[in-house]
């Protein structure tokens, strides 16, 4: 029975593609993955290979043609048994890491794939110790197993390190156990929360900022179902993305719930599979209070809050920290009546205070409403909401609220159980965390892990550097995360950006330090966008000038940090970023005057 080629899926928002070329003709003899054909789109240039050995049927379509992922190229004839699914792989040219490869001993080759408990980022503090340099990993036996190494946990830390892995000519397997690889993250916690965050900015902008700029819209109306499918091809793009990203880099997917059951082994499904070395990177997932149960209908995790197919009349967030206050905006924006109810006097703790103070005023005017020293002993789901009982956090007198729904976002937990890890000997602290040291190693010398999982920021862009680390260190580098350098972002409007020491350490640590700090209201570019809240703030050490610390709440806060966490990495003083020529008008210009605040020197202000 002839087997179909088919267009493989080709990248992050690429749909179509055209074929550029035709390499093997009707009636040709073609081997197991040799290529047949090249197709061509605006991103990638990729070959089409043979599912298997065999002679080549028919073009179903003609060169210069433009086919759809998914859409017939042609048929195999079979001359022998096996048949897998097609592969794309770079075009002639293209970079091609398994030719960079270095010369190994020869590998078992591993079974068809089978998948993990889900990879995810979400804050958290404090962080682990800094790694040092980093030895050479141990000598293993590559070539007596199937994998040089194995991930468990397609999230942005573990994804990331099979990649870097595979690019340091590794030959990497990495299990999950979700349809699509990309963990929480890009499946339900990160990309989708931003997807809707913009869009409902966007529509809080069209109903009530346009007016302003005299762009006058009657009758604007919310269209959810439409919005939410913008969400999900959104989230396609990326996760698909990333399969191509395996698929050219050489890195095996196994698909399934993956155990270990050995320093070397983990078993897929029914299947097992050896590696010289484990990462696991398994992420975290959401918690929920004694007594109130998550049903993700009317009581809900952040993942049931962004599937919502109707605006509630009243949201009520239990916790007052970055997820939270996210999803609440995104709520608040689209109409809905929303109660934080936060056991702290404070809103997201860790947040420089001045910072956090100021960010609630913002939120206040925006309509959201907050309870804050409050606890929640319990919540009551019936038929048309949900009844919360609550009390004062240092003891008081009941009192009850009622909700349309409740996001429950009082944190994160590691995700360790069921894993087999204890069974093999790897230590696990306290809060379901795996124990490591500076260079990510376990308890047990084969095993290590990353991310969510361990001690630290559960943040995906730190789980993404602490992958880079363990691929770089396994190859013999110098694989090493500055935690000092690590920044955090609330995507709210305005953004919170900050990296670094807080104010209150500083006070507490006995550090003689100064403040600089300029606002949005003076900054040109921030007034011809009406966007004038918030300001930056840059703590230095007072007699050496070093960056501490920096904090910006503001417009675009997530992407003017970048500057000041390359500052804080490269141990640049307030006086190097004063200098550097900022262009005008920009936002950035706010951060070079914070830097001349810091001296008192400051010339817009």
């Amino acid at each position: 029975m002839a087997t179909e080629i088919r267009v493989p899926t080709l990248g992050e928002s690429v749909t179509t593609a055209t074929v550029s070329r035709w390499i093997r003709q009707p009636g040709e003899t073609v081997a197991a993955d040799e290529p047949v054909a090249e197709l061509e789109t605006d991103k990638v240039s990729v070959e089409v290979t043979a599912p298997e050995a065999g002679t080549l049927g028919a073009h179903a379509v003609e060169e210069g043609s433009e086919v759809e992922v998914g859409a017939l190229l042609a048929t195999v004839e079979p001359s022998a048994s096996g048949a897998v699914a097609p592969q794309a792989r770079p075009a002639a040219g293209a970079p091609d890491t398994a030719a960079t490869a270095p010369n190994r001993p020869a590998t078992k080759e591993a079974p068809p794939p089978a998948d993990v408990p889900p990879s995810s980022a979400a804050p958290a503090k404090p962080p682990p110790p800094a790694p040092t340099d980093a030895p050479a990993a141990p000598a293993a036996e590559i070539g007596e197993t199937d994998y040089d190494l194995i991930v468990i946990g397609a999230g942005p830390g573990g994804y990331v390190c099979a990649l870097r892995a595979a690019q340091l000519g590794m030959k990497v397997a990495c299990v999950e156990s979700r349809a699509t690889l990309g963990g929480t993250c890009l499946n339900v916690g990160c990309i989708p929360s931003k997807a809707l965050l913009q869009s409902s900015e966007s529509f809080h902008e069209a109903a009530s900022g346009f007016a302003e700029h005299g762009i006058m819209i009657d009758n604007i109306r919310l269209d959810l179902e439409r919005m939410q499918k913008r969400k999900a091809s959104v989230v396609e793009a990326n996760v698909r993305g990333i399969e191509f990203l395996f698929k050219k880099n050489g890195v095996t997917w196994l698909k399934g719930l993956g155990r270990v059951t050995g320093a070397n082994e983990v078993s897929v499904g029914d299947k097992s599979f050896s590696a010289s070395t484990i990462v696991v990177a398994t992420g975290s997932d959401s918690i929920s209070l004694p007594g109130i149960t998550i049903d993700e209908k009317r009581i809900v995790s952040s993942t049931g809050a962004l599937e919502l197919d109707s605006v509630p009349k009243h949201l009520v967030v239990i916790g007052g920290g970055v997820i939270g206050l996210e999803i609440g905006s995104v709520w608040r924006r689209l109409g809905a009546e929303v109660t934080v109810v936060e056991f702290l006097d404070r809103l997201v703790p860790g947040v420089d205070g001045e910072v956090a103070r100021a960010f609630q005023r913002v939120l206040d005017k925006q309509g959201l409403k907050f309870r804050l020293g409050t606890k929640v002993t319990e919540a009551k789901a019936g038929e048309s909401g949900v009844t919360l009982t609550m009390e004062p956090a240092r003891g008081g007198e009941a009192s009850t609220l009622e909700a349309d729904i409740v996001l429950v976002a009082i944190g994160r937990r590691a995700v360790s159980d069921n894993l087999g890890l204890k069974e093999v000997g790897v230590d696990i602290d306290d809060r379901g965390r795996v124990v490591t040291d500076a260079h990510y190693q376990t308890s047990v010398p084969s095993i290590r892990a990353i991310g969510d999982v361990i001690a630290g920021p559960m943040l995906a862009h730190k789980a993404e550097e602490e992958g880079v680390a363990v691929a770089e260190i396994l190859a013999g580098q110098a694989g090493h995360v500055n935690y000092e350098a690590i920044p955090a972002v609330i995507y709210t409007w305005p953004e919170v950006a900050f990296v670094g020491r807080i104010e209150e350490e500083l006070k507490a640590d006995g550090v003689e330090y100064a403040v600089g700090k300029f606002p949005f209201t003076a900054n040109a570019r921030a007034r011809a966008m009406n966007a004038t809240d918030g300001f930056v703030k840059i703590l230095t050490d007072r007699k050496t000038d070093r960056l501490l610390g920096a904090h910006i709440i503001g417009p675009d806060a997530g992407t003017l940090i970048a500057e000041l966490v390359t500052a804080l990495e490269f141990g640049a003083s307030a006086e190097d970023v004063a200098r550097i020529c900022h262009a005008h008008p920009t936002l950035s210009e706010a951060v070079k005057e914070a830097a001349l605040a810091a001296d008192g020197r400051a010339l817009h202000i």
